[in-house]
């Protein structure tokens, strides 16, 4: 990906192990899964998925102490917890999404049922996918790693600017950077 790349030793300067450290196994997946169906309490949890006692009460500790999910008593019963996601857990449904659609496309047999789609028009959602910032659809050849420096200098020494919705110093997005398109 480019003249120069990510210096792959130091676990630091990369988001992925940090999203691996809350995300990287199965169980997370499925609870946060759960989560955006619609599961809310403990006990649905561990009767839909399936998950032992332990291992469920672990992982959504694991959850709630990264800011995935947010503890708090049920309105109608104090009693009760209820485990919502927070806008950081709600952050990771297109990498969910992205990771639902490859096991779709080279799982053995995987049929989905019920399919996922849009709301307004009910037809299956595009495929997950890497967009520039101006809305471009990127594969791996689009890609480079550049200096904070070198930001928006382009090969031919011209300087490109942000689109909207993009952090003009830091080049980050400031929305997902994964989006379906059509």
């Amino acid at each position: 990906m480019g003249d120069i790349r990510e210096p792959l030793h130091e676990l630091t300067a990369c988001g992925l192990p940090e999203a691996l450290e809350v995300m990287g196994e199965r169980w997370s997946f499925m609870i946060l899964r759960a989560s955006f169906n619609g599961l809310h309490h403990f006990e649905e949890f561990l009767s839909e998925l399936g998950i032992a006692r332990n291992i469920l009460s672990n992982r959504l500790a694991r959850l709630v102490s990264h800011g995935i999910l947010d503890r708090q008593p049920c309105a109608d019963d104090r009693r009760r917890i209820e485990y919502r996601l927070t806008a950081k857990g709600a952050d990771l449904l297109p990498a969910m999404i992205a990771l639902r659609q490859w096991g779709q496309k080279y799982g053995v047999d995987v049929i989905e049922n019920p399919v996922l789609v849009d709301e307004q028009d009910r037809l299956p959602i595009g495929p997950i996918a890497i967009v520039s910032h101006d809305g471009r659809r990127l594969t791996g050849k689009d890609l480079r790693f550049v200096a904070p420096e070198n930001l928006g200098k382009r090969a031919d020494g011209t300087q490109a600017t942000a689109a909207d919705g993009f952090d003009r110093v830091s080049g980050a997005p400031n929305a997902p950077a994964l989006k379906a398109v059509r």
